[in-house]
C-alpha cells in the first residue's frame, strides 16, 4: 500500500458533477491513514470509470526549445495534442522570461533514490511495520500560497520513505522542474529544456523514473501504460491536457500561483473527461 499524503471525497464543482478534494495531512515522514489511501483510490477509479476516452488530435504546433535543441529544419513537429485549454491557468511565461534549462531527466531522477537505498522487495516486507509508526505520526495540514494552488515552502514534496526507488525517483524529476514557466510545446523536442507545458512537464518526471524513453502529448498519454488508476502514480490525460497523482499528490501545471509556482499543489480538480492511466505494477 502506498503512504497516503491525503484523503479524497467527491464534490461538486463548476466543472462538472465530480471533482476530488485533496485534504492534505502529513505527518513524520509522509504518513497518513490506510482508510484515507483507500478513499483516494476508490475515487479516481470512479472517475476513471466516467471519464470520456477522447483521441488525440495531430496538429503541427511551434515547439519551444532550448538553445541547440533541433526537431527539423524549420524546428517544428507534429504533436498529437489540442490546444492546452488550461493552459490561462498555467500563468505562461512572458517572452522577457529566461529560466535556465533544466538537468536531463536520469539525473534529476538519481536525485531521489539515496545510496544504498533498499530494494522494492525490502521495501515490501518492511511496510507493515513501517504503516505502524507512520499511523502514530502528528499530522500537519499543508495550505496553497496566495494566488494558486501551488504548495507553500520551497515548492517540492520529499519522498516519503517506504516508496518504490522508480516512484522516488519520479518525485524527484517532478521536482527539478517544479517552478519552470508554462509554454505550450515546452519540452517536447527535448526533455532538456528551460519551460515546459503540461505534458512536457509529466513527460519529464515520468522519463526521470525511467517510464518514458521520449517526450509525449497529452493526447499520446492517454495510452501510456495500462488502464486505470494506479498503486503509486496516476497519470490522467485527454487530447488537450494532461496531470498526474504521485502518492495522491496532485501535479498540474493548471492552478499554479504564477509563473514560478510549482506544480504540485493543493486543491480539487475535476477529472471529468480525462482517462486514467498506470504503469503495470505501480
Amino acid at each position: 500500500m502506498a503512504l497516503s499524503r491525503y484523503s479524497l471525497v467527491g464534490a461538486a464543482s463548476g466543472c462538472g458533477a465530480l471533482a476530488l478534494v485533496a485534504v492534505f495531512a502529513l505527518g513524520v515522514g509522509g504518513g497518513g491513514s490506510h482508510h484515507a489511501r483507500a478513499a483516494a483510490r476508490a475515487q479516481i477509479r470512479q472517475v476513471a470509470s466516467t471519464g470520456g476516452a477522447g483521441g488525440g488530435v495531430h496538429t503541427g504546433v511551434p515547439v519551444h526549445t532550448s538553445p541547440g535543441a533541433s526537431a527539423g529544419p524549420d524546428r517544428r513537429m507534429v504533436a498529437n495534442e489540442a490546444p492546452d485549454p488550461e493552459a490561462s491557468r498555467s500563468f505562461p511565461a512572458p517572452a522577457s522570461v529566461h529560466h535556465q534549462a533544466a538537468a536531463t531527466p536520469s539525473a534529476a531522477g538519481e536525485a531521489g533514490v539515496a545510496p544504498g537505498a533498499p530494494s522494492d522487495a525490502e521495501i515490501r516486507k518492511e511496510l507493515k511495520q513501517m504503516h505502524a509508526v507512520e499511523r502514530a505520526a502528528a499530522q500537519q495540514t499543508l495550505t496553497p500560497v496566495a494566488g494558486g494552488e501551488s504548495i507553500g515552502g520551497n515548492g517540492t514534496i520529499a519522498p516519503p520513505p517506504g516508496i518504490p526507488a522508480v516512484v522516488a525517483r519520479v518525485i524527484a524529476g517532478a521536482n527539478a522542474i517544479a517552478d519552470f514557466p508554462y509554454v505550450f510545446g515546452g519540452g517536447h523536442a527535448s526533455f532538456v529544456d528551460n519551460a515546459y507545458d503540461c505534458s512536457g512537464s509529466v513527460s519529464y518526471a515520468l522519463a526521470a523514473g525511467g517510464l518514458l524513453s521520449a517526450p509525449e502529448t497529452s493526447g499520446q498519454l492517454e495510452s501510456w501504460g495500462a488502464p486505470g488508476p494506479g498503486k503509486w502514480i496516476t497519470v490522467l490525460a485527454n487530447a488537450g491536457h494532461t496531470y498526474m497523482y504521485v502518492d495522491g499528490i496532485l501535479y498540474d501545471t493548471a492552478g499554479r500561483s504564477g509563473v514560478y509556482a510549482s506544480r504540485w499543489q493543493v486543491g480539487s480538480v475535476d477529472n471529468t473527461g480525462y482517462v486514467a492511466r498506470h504503469w503495470p505494477g505501480l
